[in-house]
């Protein structure tokens, strides 16, 4: 039979489908269908596409599995306004009014929504399980690893926000957790809140402003708001956090700490901004690290699993695995509580129904994380016709050259192949590329393109088996998940080109000098994809049309959407944010789409403007 997990209710809700053999059929974000970015309701679209396929395999659905337990979660909220009470009185009212308004009946609401899709007629069990169990499996199970060292890593689950697990055959026996309000999600999004982005949103910009910075704020932070310890444990000062009593997450205490208040969103980024972030991130760091090792220690296992929203740090990912010097490090791609549903299921598979493990110990079970809704060039053609689009219908064998000869003469183009991703990467299915050799290519992509911050850096996808030619990476990276140096060799200068204006403040468009500089940050990073034709065959084979064409195995990859925007799910999402940009092409099936043949009427037809990110 097949099992349903279900996430949904706090961010990123997600559904995911496993059969009957343990095999993941689908695993879908809400956020794609509803163009909310992190959407947060029930996955009612994700659920239904997972129920299609379900249908097409004649394989009912007689299990469903919640990534977390409503009621415990409850019991840790009230316990923590209570112990507030004094101080929120105000928001300890709100708060009960809203769990007992509706949200104490999440469970009731459930069954209600997956009675109105069908879902209950076959009476399927429903399982609730912990969030941080789900995580636990969504880290482990899909690895091709026997046993493990797995840690778990977020703002807060029911009460748990940091746990160890030991992990062997298909048990995971947690063998230590950190309770809340210790957490290392809530201390870095407190940071993310003072530089200025949006919580739950905006962590991977202060990960990617880290670099311009220095680390000058490092013995503050430790003094004053964190202490770690070299044991891998670590207590935070709750006196710098208000957030109960005011509904932001930092107080006097924490910016007098500092001697400057927290920088509005409108705001230049100036200097001590990008001081702070790059301390958090050394700390964050640190604080990773000695948990990894404490992790290894307790279970004595070399193996290495992640997940929980911390683990998509891919600046610290890299660290541990260079330090650590680790040969088995497998992080969940959708390592957020998009990826709960997944781990839900699978936990559900594997321990609730008690089938046997079966692992191919060359590869793992997310098939590239390549797992979202799939459209055939008839469905296609049919959606771009009633947009209204121009296009020319190619054979597939001439895609990858036409392509990749375009990428040469410095097109943008949005690449709309095979099946969506899951979690919050572009992987080669719903990506925009460009060429990396271009000194311009991050300006433009930054501000004619994705209309976002120009300090962003771009992530390289490159050939497999090229990659540590251009990259200082041992083993691979096919999730985009490990932060490495680009390769002395490949570097046309060893400065860190960070540039201030008159007024302190970034200046745009900064890079790191190298062969490759539009994928170089300005440290010499550079979060790498690495790419196998197991796994993508059709942007395997583009990326080596471009290296038979340049001598270089390396292309821009980043997601396919704008400022704002979830990535797109379906031909109609990819024309309209090709209009509505300064991209030039879009290659979707056997179809290529020229932004400049388009009708006038058409593009103004589908004029938007975008949200804040």
């Amino acid at each position: 039979m097949s099992i349903l997990g279900i996430s949904c209710f706090y961010h990123d809700s997600s559904a995911s489908l496993v059969g009957i053999s343990g095999e993941i059929i689908c695993a879908l974000q809400e956020e794609r269908f509803s163009r909310i970015k992190h959407d947060n309701s029930f996955p009612k679209e994700s659920i239904k596409y997972c129920l299609s396929q379900a249908n097409l395999l004649n394989d009912p659905i007689e299990l469903i599995v919640f990534y977390e337990n409503p009621l415990i979660k409850f019991d840790r909220i009230v316990e923590s306004h209570l112990n507030l009470l004094e101080k929120a009185k105000e928001e300890f009212i709100d708060t009960m009014s809203s769990w007992l308004g509706g949200k104490l009946y999440q469970i009731n609401d459930i069954e209600d929504e997956l009675s109105k899709l069908g879902l209950l007629k076959n009476n399927p069990k429903i399982y609730f399980i912990e969030h941080h169990l789900s995580h636990a499996a969504s880290a482990y199970y899909p690895s091709n690893l026997k046993n493990a060292t797995v840690i778990t890593l977020d703002g807060v689950g029911e009460r748990t926000t940091t746990a160890i697990w030991d992990a062997e055959d298909k048990d995971l026996r947690v063998i230590e957790e950190m309770p809340y309000p210790n957490s290392l999600g809530l201390l870095y999004s407190a940071f993310t809140y003072f530089t200025g982005f949006k919580v739950n949103s905006g962590e991977y910009k202060m990960m990617g402003l880290a670099p311009y910075g220095d680390p000058v704020y490092v013995d503050l932070i430790k003094e004053n708001i964190f202490n770690i310890k070299t044991d891998g444990t670590y207590k935070i000062n709750q006196e710098c956090f208000d957030s109960f009593t005011k509904h932001q997450i930092i107080n006097e205490n924490f910016t007098n700490i500092f001697g400057f208040k927290e920088r509005y969103p409108s705001d230049p980024i100036n200097k001590k901004y990008l001081d702070v972030s790059a301390s958090i991130q050394q700390v964050i760091e640190e604080a990773i690290l000695n948990i990894v090792k404490r992790a290894m220690n307790k279970t004595g296992k070399e193996n290495v699993c992640m997940a929980g929203g911390v683990a998509l740090n891919s600046v610290a990912n890299g660290r541990i695995k260079r330090e650590l010097n680790l040969k088995n490090f497998w992080i969940q791609p959708a390592a957020g509580d998009a990826g709960g549903s997944l781990g839900a299921a699978l936990y559900g598979h594997y321990k609730l129904q008690n089938y046997p493990r079966i692992i191919n110990e060359n590869l793992d079970a997310m098939q590239g994380s390549l797992l979202g809704t799939f459209y055939n060039n008839e469905e296609i053609k049919e959606k771009l016709d009633d947009c209204g689009a121009i296009y020319t219908q190619i054979d597939e064998d001439q895609i990858y050259s036409i392509v990749a000869k375009l990428l040469t003469e410095g097109n943008v183009i949005g690449w709309f192949q095979g099946r969506m991703e899951y979690g919050p990467r572009a992987l080669g299915a719903r990506s925009i590329i460009a060429d990396p050799r271009s000194t311009e290519m991050q300006k433009k992509l930054n501000l004619k393109i994705k209309k976002r911050e120009s300090f962003r850096p771009f992530a390289p996808a490159v050939l497999e088996d090229k990659a540590s030619e251009w990259f200082d990476l041992e083993g691979n990276s096919p999730y985009m998940l490990l932060v490495c140096p680009v390769a002395e060799n490949k570097r046309n200068s060893t400065i860190k080109n960070v540039q201030i204006d008159s007024n302190d403040n970034l200046k745009a468009g900064c890079t790191g000098d190298s062969k490759i500089s539009a994928v170089t940050h300005v440290d010499f990073s550079a979060r790498v994809q690495t790419v196998n034709s197991e796994n993508n065959k059709k942007f395997h084979r583009l990326i080596s049309c471009f290296n038979e064409l340049t001598g270089c195995p390396v292309i821009v990859n980043t997601s396919f959407n704008v400022r704002g925007e979830p990535i797109v799910e379906s031909p109609e999402h990819a024309f309209k944010c090709l209009v509505n940009t300064e991209m030039d092409y879009l290659s979707i099936g056997n179809f290529l789409i020229k932004r400049k043949d388009q009708d006038p009427l058409v593009v103004m037809s589908l004029f938007q403007e975008f949200d804040d990110d």
